[in-house]
């Protein structure tokens, strides 16, 4: 198993963090390392764990798991099938229209 290098350019510490943004909430989350390497996240040696800035105003919330609690590795795309999944209720139609997939048809006037 080939053990993960820091992402910042020139750093070839061995990574022991994994930085997330989220963007809507202007929120930097900074946690333990994920066990698969996604996109859009950072993973970070400890040197550059202890020096990450964010943008003024943004938040940066760590996030430390009990170490004598094994965590299993939680796949992110199951959760977001499920998420995905779920129906949503179908809107009703308006009186003039009928739905055909994603096309309306509009009756002539």
């Amino acid at each position: 198993m080939t053990t993960r290098r820091c992402s910042r350019t020139a750093c070839s510490a061995p990574a022991v963090s994994t930085l997330t943004y989220a963007y809507a909430e202007s929120t930097a989350v900074l946690g333990p390392l994920s066990p698969y390497v996604e996109p859009h996240t950072y993973d970070l040696c400890a040197e550059h764990v202890n020096r990450l800035t964010v943008p003024r105003g943004w938040a940066v919330v760590h996030v430390h798991p009990d170490p004598e609690q094994p965590v299993a590795p939680s796949d992110d795309l199951e959760a977001l099938a499920k998420a995905v999944s779920t129906p949503l209720p179908a809107p009703a139609p308006a009186n003039d229209t009928t739905r055909r997939g994603h096309l309306r048809v509009l009756p002539t006037p």
